[in-house]
């Protein structure tokens, strides 16, 4: 369970410094996306490419950043029932989500994806747009996302059986002490004589 740890902690290392660098696609996004704006109004100018830019970057953090969204515990969560479960009980429910719906999920999307961005590299693929850009790039943008967001499932897997086994703390929790009663802690660590 170690290695498994370690792997785990080199996975989260990898969607941290993704999500990290996407700060500055939003930067670049907002950069272009205003400068568009004003070229548009102000001097009646205007690009295809541009804009095609500004919709490649925000698909690059829509897309890669959604296991770093997942390694941050700030996806979609139905916070109101999570709250009222003990840890337990939500890492099981997380446990459960992962295997049956999200891995199954990252995995069809990249194996109908990969085609895609295979098919546009080799023909060479041109937005339809005059002016447009090569569409390989985005393509590539949808299986590299959810070969991240997999890697991050597995994490978070490895995470809560660690977890469930009393090697780790709750991985769901910002911080344990602010989020669990002393209830819900005694009731999910037991004491080691009764282990």
């Amino acid at each position: 369970m170690k290695f498994l740890l370690k792997l785990s902690g080199f996975i989260d290392a990898l969607n941290g410094r993704v999500g990290r660098a996407l700060k500055w696609l939003i930067l670049a996004a907002v950069l272009l996306s205003a400068g568009n704006a004003i070229a548009r109004r102000a001097f009646h100018m205007g690009s295809a490419a541009l804009i095609e830019v500004q919709w490649y970057l925000f698909s690059g953090v829509f897309l890669l950043g959604a296991g770093y969204a997942f390694l941050k515990n700030v996806h979609v969560r139905i916070d109101f029932v999570s709250s009222r479960l003990s840890a337990r009980t939500r890492s099981w429910i997380d446990i459960v989500g992962i295997l049956v719906f999200l891995a199954p999920f990252c995995w069809i999307l990249i194996q109908m994806s990969w085609p895609l961005f295979v098919k546009a590299w080799q023909s060479g693929e041109m937005s339809q747009n005059a002016g447009g850009l090569i569409r390989w790039p985005v393509f590539l943008l949808l299986p590299v996302g959810m070969a991240l967001l997999l890697l991050q499932s597995a994490s978070e897997l490895i995470k809560r059986f660690a977890f469930l086994r009393g090697m780790i703390s709750d991985p769901i929790s910002d911080n344990q002490e602010e989020n669990d009663s002393p209830e819900d802690t005694q009731a999910d660590n037991p004491p080691s004589e009764a282990r």
